[in-house]
């Protein structure tokens, strides 16, 4: 409360210092979130072409798995998935947008060509070939989606972080700052005030008894000059 600052021009030095700071902050902390808004725009772009690329995957997956067990049989189809001997491998980086570190998912092994697939030539068929390369990029997908949407969820976290921030200093810290130094000017200009006037009665007796003083003297002289004569 501005009640609760003492109102000395040392502390309205101290307050203006305060909001200058404050503003330049705010600056600051505004461009950042429009900035991050603007990246998670593009990447929520992004994401929603990923998002339409993985359901049309996944579409695709099951419909040459669900041929190639109607054409090859189930056991020839586990069988394949069980040859398989090198699994993908997933390892994570991390890359800073705009101050917000997010993941970047790095993959290796998963696609894979016929002979790394364990089955073999003559262990295949066109259906089963055409299963594995449609769950490969499937996973592709995945593991794309993964990264895409955890950076979105960051963005977005951070996002909400700078706007209460922003929301703090322009609704709150910024108000009572300018109340504060609104109510030290107002004090200071009262003081000021009274001075002027307690220095105005100083003032105005010092005359007074000056002034009575000279009249005494005026009249000391003349009856001196009375008595004379």
């Amino acid at each position: 409360m501005a009640e609760d600052v003492k109102p000395t021009r040392k502390n309205l030095m101290a307050i203006e210092d305060r909001i200058e700071l404050s503003e330049r902050g705010h600056d600051t902390l505004e461009q950042k979130r429009d900035g991050l808004i603007m990246e998670f725009m593009d990447i929520l772009d992004q994401a929603q072409d990923i998002r339409a690329d993985l359901d049309a995957n996944y579409k695709t997956a099951q419909r040459k798995i669900n041929m190639a067990r109607a054409m090859e049989g189930d056991v020839a189809v586990r069988g394949a998935a069980a040859a398989l001997k090198e699994h993908p491998e997933i390892t994570t980086q991390s890359k800073n947008i705009m101050g917000v570190v997010v993941p970047q998912i790095e993959s290796s092994r998963v696609r894979k060509s016929l002979d790394q697939r364990g089955y073999g030539l003559l262990g295949s068929s066109a259906r089963i070939d055409e299963a594995a390369d449609a769950y490969e990029e499937l996973l592709e997908s995945i593991i794309l989606a993964a990264e895409v949407e955890t950076a979105m969820k960051k963005m977005l976290t951070e996002i909400e972080t700078t706007k209460r921030r922003v929301n703090a200093l322009e609704f709150k810290l910024l108000p009572d700052l300018h109340e504060n130094k609104e109510y030290i000017e107002q004090k200071l200009e009262e003081q000021e005030r009274e001075e002027i006037f307690r220095l105005k009665k100083i003032k105005a007796k010092k005359e007074e008894e000056e002034k009575a003083e000279a009249e005494a003297e005026a009249a000391a002289e003349s009856e001196v000059v009375t008595a004379d004569d």
